[in-house]
């Protein structure tokens, strides 16, 4: 299929001083994304599996404001041994908002480190994001 995309709703509580999104709650649209990216494409609940993120980075481009629409980007080029990258793209009213990257761990919580990758989710991400596995 490619890019997952999903709408989200600017709130007022979104909102700053300034009258712009935070800045924080960028992050909180991307986890929102997430949580519709699980569901989708892996049939899971966010919180009901074990992900830890390891890597947070957003690049803001412009501001976004109330009223506008939103809509979240989500791409998986690779996939590592229990982690994988996601991209993301924030767009508002049509233009890019920001970009951002997590980077995903599969985590297990019994002995506090890492582990590979459930074959099926391996399987539903590369087939949705066409990739090879």
């Amino acid at each position: 299929m490619g890019r997952f995309e999903t709408q989200l709703q600017v709130r007022f509580r979104d909102l700053d001083a300034m009258g712009h999104v935070n800045n924080a709650t960028y992050a909180t649209y991307l986890e929102q994304a997430r949580v519709e990216y699980y569901a989708e494409v892996l049939d899971a609940r966010l919180e009901d599996i074990d992900t830890v993120i390891a890597h947070l980075e957003i690049d803001y481009r412009r501001p976004i404001e109330l009223g506008e629409a939103v809509v979240v980007g989500i791409d998986v080029e690779e996939l590592g041994r229990s982690s994988f990258p996601m991209a993301y793209e924030v767009v508002a009213d049509g233009e890019v908002a920001a970009t951002a990257e997590t980077i995903q761990v599969i985590w297990d919580s019994e002995s506090g480190s890492s582990r590979p990758i459930p074959d099926d989710w391996r399987e539903r991400i590369l087939s949705y994001h066409g990739l090879d596995g």
